[in-house]
């Protein structure tokens, strides 16, 4: 700590605090990477849900706690606007040649925000866009390597790219796994074409760890032709690893990275250049997505923002009340040109919700701590949140101004929204339910079900399960984004209701038993969600156990004993165990 010298001037330390500060910070991250590879050898799938959960807070952390020496040692309140401009330099100075200087930059402004209060949002002492380029930033090892099939031929090039993972768990059978790779690829390709001279299979250095498996990501080059692939790795149940499957279409490699299931854990030096090598396979992902799934969020809420300030200067429709039932707890507004919405809470909920604003920001919390299992929207939480006035309708303003007065802000031309949630929109499965073909209805019922069975297996009761609350992707997927009344599942206490002692209490508009706080009674479902006959077949034929007890109790039983549910974000007949069960005798799990 020698840098602490009096005569250096406040902002040559300022900024190289910041910058101890991000590094600190970038170190824990890369480590739970690092991490994230011992517990996936060892199987340690409780660890994998810990480490997941650790990492949520982290960033907030290292930025709050640089931002209280800042201030302890230097009273940022009386140092004027010429020093922090040349905080801001020096700071540039120190990222010429830094191995994540767009991180770097975002916690800069992470930390000023917490300096500089409000007075941040009109100078020039946070980086509202990027001052150092990532292109080009040389990492050891490199972010990729390249493998040439034409010197050792295309099996044991295979063979090489799993060996160079340097698992420390023996593979079941891995010549058969690779068999079974080589006729997926054969098959998506319609044959093996002719090797050109360039012919090489990149891959990134870093495996990708999530839930309990590991995946592998690269592409395929052979002359003008790029073809990306994913390979997941799996635990069989004896522990030993599996080549899962080969994924080789674009559209299911992109939905490894949706929002709605958990962020990965990998080690990267350089993590522009894996972001740009996805880039590469997912053209059309954003890269503020890419960067939330890679677990670095406020890098992806920091490109998210931009991108929405650069869609306004290129847009002329106004934010408007976004359709369907209004949120008894949450006022929700979208852009219709945007494919997001924007949730506030309410001043004041409706007097049948038994919850606080502290306790639904718990639960949105919640939602980014468990595994959302491609059933949960993922969501991002903004603070001081400035977009301009004249783009909000008068409708949507008179609505603002009388539920959510709190928290709105006038500063200039900007409508200053103190405290805000912003999540990918979808169609709400009522209003899609309305206009939906017989077999749509089948469909989306289907999915409904499995949602929220799917959600349960990974110890999350939704809580309020109205049709309003979930929504159908694009994907045509059930996705669920109300998180105002979910509880762990091992803190509901599901309950058979009792006979009645004599009939005419059936009939009494108050319950003739006790009921607790946390008591859940699956029987009472059906009351408020199978009013259409056409929902209440669909969900009858698929989904009746929903409505018993004992369904509830044994996923309850299943979590408390420590189990971890399978879950696989690709279809399941694609794995090798299912699409090749000639090569298998015993089917893995």
């Amino acid at each position: 700590m020698d840098i602490w010298i009096d005569e250096h001037p406040p902002a040559l330390l300022i900024s190289k605090a910041m910058i101890e500060g991000f590094n600190r910070h970038y170190r824990l991250i890369r480590q739970y990477g690092q991490q994230a590879k011992t517990l996936f050898e060892e199987g340690d799938w409780k660890g994998v849900q810990d480490a997941v959960r650790d990492r949520i807070p982290s960033y907030d952390n290292r930025s709050n706690e640089t931002a209280r020496l800042i201030e302890a040692r230097y009273g940022t309140d009386s140092l004027d606007d010429a020093t922090w401009q040349q905080v801001k330099l020096l700071y540039i100075g120190q990222l010429i040649n830094h191995k994540q200087p767009e991180l770097a930059e975002t916690f800069f402004n992470s930390v000023c925000s917490r300096l500089l209060h409000r007075t941040y949002f009109h100078n020039d002492y946070i980086f509202t866009r990027p001052a150092v380029s990532t292109e080009y930033i040389q990492s050891d090892p490199p972010v990729y390597t390249s493998y040439y099939p034409k010197l050792g031929g295309l099996r044991q090039t295979i063979k090489q790219i799993i060996y160079d993972f340097e698992w420390q768990r023996p593979f079941e059978d891995l010549d058969r796994d690779i068999d079974c790779a080589l006729r997926t690829a054969e098959l998506f390709l319609g044959g093996w074409p002719k090797t050109e001279a360039n012919v090489q299979i990149q891959v990134l250095h870093s495996a990708f760890y999530r839930n309990k498996g590991a995946y592998i990501f690269g592409k395929a080059i052979n002359g003008n032709v790029e073809t990306p692939f994913a390979v997941p790795v799996l635990h069989n149940s004896e522990g030993q690893l599996v080549l899962d499957t080969l994924l080789l279409d674009t559209a299911k490699i992109v939905l490894l990275f949706s929002l709605s299931r958990a962020y990965f854990m990998v080690d990267m030096e350089v993590p522009s250049g894996y972001v740009q090598f996805l880039l590469s396979i997912m053209p059309h992902k954003p890269r503020s997505e890419i960067y939330t799934m890679l677990g670095l969020g406020k890098q992806g809420k920091t490109m998210f923002f931009r991108d929405l300030h650069e869609h306004l200067r290129h847009s002329r429709d106004n934010f408007v009340i976004a359709p369907g039932v209004p949120g008894m707890v949450m006022l929700v507004f979208t852009l219709p040109s945007y494919l997001y919405v924007f949730k506030i809470l309410r001043d004041v909920f409706s007097p049948t919700k038994e919850v606080d604003h502290e306790t639904v920001k718990a639960k949105y919390l919640m939602v980014k701590k468990v595994d959302r299992v491609g059933r949960m929207a993922d969501t991002l939480e903004f603070s001081d949140v400035a977009l301009p006035k004249n783009r909000f309708s008068e409708e949507l303003l008179e609505e603002l101004h009388a539920h959510v007065p709190s928290l709105l802000e006038e500063d200039g031309d900007d409508l200053v929204i103190k405290h805000l949630y912003i999540e990918r929109r979808m169609t709400p499965l009522n209003i899609y339910l309305d206009s939906a073909t017989p077999e749509q209805i089948d469909h989306a019922v289907f999915e409904y079900g499995n949602a929220i069975r799917e959600l349960a297996s990974a110890n999350v009761f939704p809580g309020d399960m109205l049709w309003k609350n979930f929504g159908m992707t694009s994907y045509n997927r059930v996705v669920f984004y109300d998180y105002d009344e979910i509880e762990y599942m091992t803190d509901c206490n599901f309950r058979t209701i009792p006979e009645a002692p004599y009939p005419e209490m059936e009939m009494s508009s108050e319950p003739w038993y006790s009921v607790g706080k946390n008591d859940v009674f699956p029987e009472e479902f059906a009351s408020f969600l199978l009013g259409s006959p056409k929902v209440r077949a669909a969900f009858l034929k698929y989904h009746r156990y929903l409505l018993n007890a004992k369904f509830w109790k044994a996923a309850q039983d299943k979590i408390r004993s420590g189990y971890v549910e399978d879950f696989f974000p690709y279809p399941e007949e694609l794995r090798f165990c299912n699409a090749f069960k000639d090569t298998f005798p015993e089917k893995t799990e």
